[in-house]
């Protein structure tokens, strides 16, 4: 059974950082490429980042290029998301899926406010 649980999530002020866990079980963590999703209230989820299989490559939505960094450890079966200069609009519910499988985790809130 696939299980995705995302953490890390939380309040910071603009400009501040946070950093997203998604550890996962149920299938070969390393065979599958990872990637992180967010929905904002009233908005469709959207990709953020993605990263291949064994790390060697990463694709980022523009609106969080040169900020948010995605990474895995593959021994761990942990996908990360840092998240650096935040902004009040990349607030969301953020998730992570593996790719070609349909389940997604409970997702993680990041709230970015003064």
């Amino acid at each position: 059974q696939v299980q995705l649980v995302e953490s890390g999530g939380g309040l910071v002020q603009p400009g501040g950082s946070l950093t997203l866990s998604c550890a996962a079980s149920g299938f070969t963590f390393s065979n599958y490429g990872m990637s992180w999703y967010r929905q904002a209230p009233g908005k469709e989820r959207e990709l953020v980042a993605a990263i291949t299989n064994f790390g060697g490559g990463t694709n980022y939505a523009d609106s969080v290029k040169g900020r948010f960094t995605i990474s895995r450890d593959n021994a761990k079966k942990t996908v990360y998301l840092q998240m650096n200069s935040l902004k009040p609009e990349d607030t969301a519910v953020y998730y992570c899926k593996a790719s070609r499988l349909s389940s997604w985790g409970q997702g993680t809130q990041v709230t970015v406010s003064s």
